[in-house]
């Protein structure tokens, strides 16, 4: 089984709620026309066929009405297509979606415009038939972006090239171009088409589209010259004056005001909200060139629609003859200059009638009346040629050229017919009559080709074909299209007859000629209930889709259409190449008269007739929810309205007279074999026979089905609901029937598995070990070997036999000595090294050792260098030479001993700039009697000086400095020395301190007297001043002890704190 999370009902309208409906798929996207029949109380039938009471209107209206709440806007009457506008965009229309609907079935698939452009497709392809998709419905229904989805359809799937690229982009850019010149806003739809439209769409036999061609039908011209309230004229217009640069509107002397012109003021609806003209302009502007349209080709095309408005804008006054003159002289200059015609010859083509009696011609003024007649009948016959010329210009840009065999033959069609339906409006004129004899030409074609597709389909199965019972609506179409006897003939022969004929006239000759048809009333042959309801000037045709009353009031001029002799003498002299192609000079040496406009449109009518009847047709009907363009609402008499006028009772009618659902055998044998034991899971036999046995085992009754050679066809559709609801109970315990096998296989399969894979692994990893193994016993070997003889040939020079030995030994010398370096630059114990490597230990050393010093004094801060360096000058002086210099070495030496507080304000006065760097206090012994007294010794940067409280009395120059002695003992007398010579010295200095090592270290560093410094044993001689000497005697003792000895001598006794 294969799961899916993201099956998607009726592509994507339902979204969760749908999920008791959702179909398993080999893509997870596709749902069957079958599988959404579980939910059809809520969501309806896809298929109107599928309707248990088809003959009923209201279920039919109630099964769209549940389709379209649920945003399912696509509902089937068998192969045909209805569409509901739903009047806001749904995401219904991406390339994702496109590509669930490429090369499907078209009933595995919801309904969509996508699965009925697809069948045509690939039907086309593959059978090599021509195809049309009929598109019809009323204005709004949605007709138009029914066909530009179709485009857009094609566009995106079909094979492309650069070539086809830009066909596909010209058959894309003509409908806005198409819409901007023959669309309008009127009051139920403001994009609406006013001419019908068949584009034939050529593919190549790739399948690629490769050109097309276009043919219009029926523009509605009088909405040039006249529009009701609300309604605006072609877009066209609106789009120039909004968005035409302000240049453009100067050449063209308009302005940005459309109330400025009478052929636009009409339906007082300038602006529609809908609507973006500005925006439009562009996208016009843009699809002409993509089209191919030239520079000069668009500047006369724009000539053209300004004139239009210009002429418009022609006023006319009576002379007191009666006859008209023109009063406005800007506009016939205007005119002039775009029609490219002669000023005055205008003017006089547009106030005078050209007569040709008895061979000789004559002007005859016009009155006001016909001179207005005049100015509209040329600006109707400009636009509607100049729209003509346009359809043609796009179809030479479209035109298909093979490059291998110069010849369309080669290419397959796909014909889109997007006409108007059937309308019936409150007054109903001239273009409701040729509307609505078109369709009933195109329902005429639709029951004959419906019926005949039937009937084909089940000759093909051998199924007996049996006659259905329908309204023909041939006698309708013979009312107004028979020779000589027909509403068309009797109007063409009362405009051409001589005298004084008019709608009127033209109204009594019908009473008269086809008074008694069955389908055909008027006010005089009516009844009195009939009379209430009809006015005098109208006639009654039942269509095949009701009643509609027309006004005959205008039949003949929009009959006639015709356009004063003169008029088309000037405009043929138009130096406006697109006029000159649209006026043909031969119309003016033609004395045959043209033909008229009913007759034009039957001709034309009968050629559609004929290229439809040489193609696979497909359909699409189009209903609008409502007249006000909300989404959301259903209005459901004007849905009944339309349904009925559209003749989809009908359709379905004819589609459900004989088998209600069809099915291949492969298809209906593989949805419902789980509902007989004998086709589930498997039907071994031919496809035929499992069908008939699972029928059977269903309790189908004889009548309710038949066998055909492929198909099988089910008559009612009660009978495909029991048969699915029996499904839906029925997947429950196949679901779990299928679900236990599945987990008993599943973990049958994991365990196997599990099982196989550990012995794989198991038996990998004991061969995985038993190797290892194997090559360490070698490896242990191969060592053991090589050591043992390495160890014998271990005296001798580097060769194999002792390589590995000798390596062996310095790698374990080198491992040994990374684990046991020094750690600081006291430690100095260093590995024994062997003898082959004494020379790279000592290298080794002395690296490891500068490294480390090098470390060490990286890491010291600038404070503790000063420290270090005083601390090694004091080693150099008192190592080993002095007692107590091992007890000063743990002790830092400090900054100074004296704080400023401490020395008198005065000296720091007479210093003056010479700031002291070190000061201690000492006591001094007088060079007579030796007596004690306590001073202050001052270091600064270049003399030293002895200070009494506020006194400095003594100061020593270092340059005048020649030594100082010290004793050995630990006592703290020291001598400075200076010269006898100096009179401001008394002599040399005894002082005692307490911080002897520190004081003497700083004055030696001071003075630059590190050499300087005398340490004696025993005694110290200093001069007392004028040739007279001292001497200080040192002795060992318990206690320190200074005092005058009996000789003379200063005698100092000092404890003994280290032996040397």
């Amino acid at each position: 089984m294969r799961k899916t999370h993201e099956s998607i009902l009726e592509n994507g309208f339902l979204g969760k709620r749908s999920e008791e409906v959702k179909a398993v798929t080999t893509d997870g996207v596709r749902v069957m026309m079958e599988s959404a029949l579980t939910a059809r109380d809520r969501v309806g039938v896809q298929d109107f066929v599928l309707l248990e009471n088809y003959t009923s209107e209201a279920a039919f209206i109630e099964n769209l009405r549940k389709r379209f709440k649920e945003n399912l806007i696509y509902t089937y009457i068998g192969s045909v297509l209805v569409s509901v506008n739903p009047y806001k965009e749904l995401e219904i229309y991406t390339k994702q979606h496109m590509e669930r609907y490429r090369g499907v079935n078209f009933y595995e698939v919801s309904p969509h415009i996508y699965a009925v452009s697809d069948n045509s497709y690939r039907s086309m392809r593959t059978e090599r038939r021509d195809q049309c998709i009929l598109i019809s419905g009323e204005s709004g229904a949605g007709k138009t972006e029914a066909s530009k989805k179709i485009l857009q359809y094609y566009a995106v799937t079909c094979p492309a090239s650069e070539q086809v690229q830009m066909v596909k982009d010209r058959l894309l850019q003509s409908n806005p171009v198409l819409e901007a010149f023959g669309n309008a806003k009127t009051l139920r739809n403001d994009n609406s088409s006013r001419f019908g439209k068949y584009m034939d769409i050529q593919f190549d036999f790739k399948g690629a589209p490769v050109g097309g061609h276009i043919l219009n039908y029926l523009l509605e011209k009088s909405r040039v010259v006249h529009q009701n309230h609300g309604e605006r004229n072609f877009h066209i217009f609106y789009q120039l004056i909004e968005g035409g640069d302000e240049d453009l509107l100067r050449r063209l002397g308009l302005e940005r005001n459309p109330q400025q012109y009478q052929y636009l003021v009409k339906g007082n609806c300038p602006k529609v909200s809908s609507i973006n003209d500005r925006n439009d302009w562009k996208v016009v502007r843009k699809a002409l060139t993509v089209i191919g349209f030239s520079d000069e080709e668009v500047e006369e095309l724009l000539n053209i629609i300004a004139s239009v408005l210009h002429m418009g804008n022609v006023q006319f006054a009576a002379e007191e003859s009666g006859n008209s003159f023109i009063t406005t002289e800007t506009q016939i200059k205007y005119l002039a200059k775009l029609l490219g015609v002669e000023g005055s010859a205008l003017k006089e083509a547009l106030t005078h009638k050209k007569i040709i009696a008895k061979g000789e011609e004559l002007m005859s003024p016009l009155n006001l009346e016909q001179a207005a007649y005049a100015r509209d009948a040329l600006a109707k016959a400009v636009y509607g040629r100049t729209f003509t010329w346009l359809v043609n210009k796009i179809n030479l840009s479209l035109a298909f050229k093979d490059e291998v065999y110069h010849t369309s033959r080669s290419a397959a069609v796909i014909g889109l017919l997007d006409i108007y339906g059937f309308e019936v409006f409150q007054h109903n004129s001239f273009e409701q009559f040729c509307i609505n004899y078109c369709n009933e030409k195109l329902q005429q074609l639709f029951i004959e080709l419906t019926l005949k597709s039937e009937q084909e389909e089940y000759e093909s199965e051998g199924i007996t074909w049996e006659p259905v019972q329908y309204f023909n609506n041939k006698i309708i179409c013979d009312l107004v299209e028979e020779k000589f006897k027909g509403i068309i003939s009797i109007l063409d022969e009362e405009c051409l007859r001589p005298g004084d004929a008019s709608d009127l006239t033209f109204l009594e000759k019908l009473e008269s000629t086809v008074g008694g048809h069955p389908h055909f009333v008027t006010h005089k042959l009516a009844d009195g209930k009939t009379r209430k309801v009809m006015s005098r000037e109208e006639f009654r045709l039942l269509h095949y889709a009701g009643e509609v009353n027309y006004n005959v009031n205008g039949f003949l001029d929009k009959n006639n259409d015709l356009l004063f002799r003169n008029l088309k003498e000037v405009i043929c002299q138009s130096e406006n190449n697109i006029l000159t192609q649209c006026f043909d000079r031969e119309e003016l040496t033609d004395k045959k008269r043209p033909e008229t406009a009913a007759t034009q449109f039957k001709n034309s009518l009968a050629k559609l007739m004929e290229i439809l009847m040489s193609k696979e047709p497909s359909y699409i009907r189009c209903i609008k929810p409502n007249d006000a363009k909300q989404s959301g609402r259903f209005d459901e008499v004007l849905i009944r309205h339309q349904v009925k006028y559209l003749g989809l009772m009908e359709n379905l009618r004819v589609r459900r007279a004989g088998f209600a659902y069809r099915r291949r055998y492969e298809a209906f044998l593989q949805r419902y074999k789980p509902l007989c034991p004998e086709t589930w899971p498997n039907w071994p036999g031919r496809l035929a026979d499992g069908v008939s046995t699972l029928v059977k085992h269903l309790g189908y009754k004889p009548e309710e089905y038949k066998l055909g050679r492929s198909k099988i066809f089910i008559r009612f559709p009660k009978t495909l609901f029991a048969t699915e609801d029996a499904l839906e109970v029925r997947k429950h315990s196949i679901a779990t029937t299928l679900q236990a096998c599945w987990r008993g296989y599943s973990q049958k399969s994991k365990y196997r598995k599990l099982r196989h894979s550990a012995i794989v692994i198991q038996s990998w990893w004991r061969g995985v070990l038993a190797r290892r193994r194997a090559k360490r016993r070698r490896q242990a070997a191969d060592t053991i070997r090589r050591f043992i003889k390495g160890f014998i040939y271990r005296h001798q020079p580097r060769c194999p036999e002792n390589e590995y030995f000798l390596d062996y030994v310095r790698y374990s010398f080198l491992m040994n000595l990374s684990r046991n370096l020094p750690k600081t630059v006291l430690d100095k114990s260093w590995p024994t090294p062997p003898p082959a490597l004494t020379e790279a230990s000592e290298h080794l050393r002395k690296m490891c050792m500068q490294n480390m010093v090098w470390t060490y004094c990286k890491k010291i801060q600038p404070e503790w260098k000063n420290q270090m360096e005083q601390k090694v000058v004091a080693s150099e002086i008192f190592k080993d030479k002095k007692d107590n210099y091992p007890q000063s070495v743990p002790k830092l030496f400090v900054g100074t001993r004296l704080n400023n507080e401490e020395i008198n304000p005065k000296v720091l006065q007479v210093l003056g700039n010479d700031r002291v760097k070190y000061g201690v206090p000492v006591t001094k012994y007088d060079r007579k009697g030796y007596k004690a007294r306590a001073r202050q010794l001052l270091l600064t940067a270049t003399f030293a000086v002895i200070v009494e409280e506020a006194k400095l009395k003594q100061r020593i120059e270092y340059s005048a400095l020649k030594g100082i002695s010290v004793s050995s003992l630990s006592d703290g007398l020291f001598v400075l020395h200076v010269p006898c010579e100096d009179n401001k010295q008394k002599g040399d200095v005894v002082l005692q301190c307490d911080h002897v090592i520190e004081t003497l270290t700083k004055l030696a560093m001071s003075a630059d007297k590190v050499n300087n410094i005398n340490i004696n044993q025993g005694s110290i001689k200093f001069t007392i001043g004028q040739g007279k000497e001292g001497i200080i005697d040192f002795t060992s003792g318990s206690e320190l002890l200074v005092a005058k000895a009996k000789n003379g001598h200063l005698s100092v006794t000092a404890p003994r704190l280290n032996s040397r």
